[in-house]
């Protein structure tokens, strides 16, 4: 762990930028939103990596404005998909620039042959794969594009099933264009969606699946756009490369980080012994936080009774330092709730979630330079 100590991976991490799956980001109800609205949504899906912007209609209802929502955005910069099988909505999206429509079946073939657009071709029922193969083979044959999508069902409602019927449809029509459509098990499934994706994000690139659709509707989906930008390139490296998907990139390692590093109790004695100065030393291990300075080492499972402790031992504190300790403590509890590594005046990883932050002592030593406008300071000692 040395290299990694000073800084220095052994192996620096690969540049992980190479995708073979597009991914096609669902703006849900939308016919529902202000024209505003959509450009936002649109905005936050392309910066979190989606390829495509799917505009998800409403069954039953005719979105007669759809047209002027396509060009709004197309103007943008965006490419479009539409969700619906209205035979107006499409036709209307689809003259003013969407590129992709989703679906076709049985149901609504007759016309859909007539629309100049690339389709989804999906069963009539998610267990009756031949009507899929029907709808998709005469789709082709009449020489409009198309994509299979063999229906991914949610978990406890045939999802291995579901599964297996992409592998088969792969296995017997090894050159069609795939899709996979994600939501049912990400939005479906009360878990944390990053290891959810990253699996899906294997399958499709495993089975040459092309294409995704995904959603961020419910809260624990709400970063499912960039989780699965970044499955889809760690994959993909991994595939190319024939290496594990392990050590490679840690943008999807939200909850726990790959290595804890402890001092361990005799190295926690030692420094205690060491330290002749006030500054306060904190530290995550072992299933306690530790805080040390001069006047003592207090450890201990609850940062309330650890603070209490160390009070009593060295009197008041101002309030700037209290709460300085109080919120370093409370990162800590939560490091070892999570098993994360923590580093005093540093933010807690959290993949690609982690937001840096500024340590106590630099934001003291900016606010003593904007008061007396002086240069910044090369030194780099802490004064906690």
């Amino acid at each position: 762990d040395l290299p990694e100590h000073f800084g220095r991976a052994a192996h620096p991490p690969p540049t992980l930028t190479e995708s073979s799956i597009e991914i096609l980001a669902e703006i849900n109800h939308a016919p529902r939103l202000p024209p505003d609205e959509l450009q936002r949504i649109a905005a936050d899906y392309r910066r979190s990596g989606a390829d495509v912007i799917d505009l998800g209609c409403i069954p039953g209802e005719c979105w007669t404005e759809i047209g002027a929502a396509v060009r709004s955005l197309i103007a943008g910069g965006f490419r479009v998909s539409v969700d619906s099988f209205d035979r107006r909505e499409v036709t209307d999206a689809v003259e003013n620039g969407a590129e992709l429509v989703l679906s076709v079946n049985q149901s609504n073939i007759d016309w859909a042959t007539d629309i100049p657009a690339e389709f989804v071709a999906i069963p009539d029922t998610p267990e009756n794969i031949d009507t899929l193969v029907a709808t998709g083979v005469a789709m082709a044959e009449r020489g409009c594009a198309v994509r299979w999508d063999p229906i991914l069902e949610p978990i406890g409602f045939g999802f291995a099933t579901s599964l297996s019927r992409y592998f088969d449809v792969r296995r017997r029509f090894p050159d069609v264009p795939m899709m996979m459509g994600t939501g049912n098990v990400t939005e479906l499934s009360e878990v944390d969606s990053s290891g959810v994706n990253f699996l899906l994000a294997a399958i499709c690139e495993e089975l040459r699946i092309g294409s995704i659709l995904t959603t961020e509707v419910i809260n624990w989906c709400r970063t499912s756009v960039r989780e699965f930008d970044a499955a889809r390139k760690l994959v993909r490296y991994s595939l190319r490369e024939r290496r594990l998907p392990k050590h490679l990139d840690g943008r999807l390692l939200l909850l726990r980080d790959p290595k804890l590093h402890a001092l361990g109790d005799d190295g926690l004695r030692q420094l205690a012994n060491r330290i002749t100065d006030p500054n306060f030393r904190i530290f995550a291990e072992r299933g306690e936080v530790h805080l040390l300075n001069r006047d003592g080492y207090w450890h201990g499972d609850d940062p309330y009774e650890v603070f209490d402790r160390m009070l009593a031992s060295v009197g008041s504190l101002s309030s700037e330092h209290a709460f300085y300790l109080g919120m370093e403590l409370m990162k800590a509890r939560t490091a070892l709730t999570l098993g994360k590594q923590y580093v005093q005046d540093e933010a807690l990883r959290w993949g690609f979630l982690t937001v840096e932050e500024t340590s106590a002592v630099e934001r003291r030593k900016d606010h003593r330079q904007s008061r007396t406008g002086s240069a910044p300071s090369q030194s780099s000692g802490e004064e906690t």
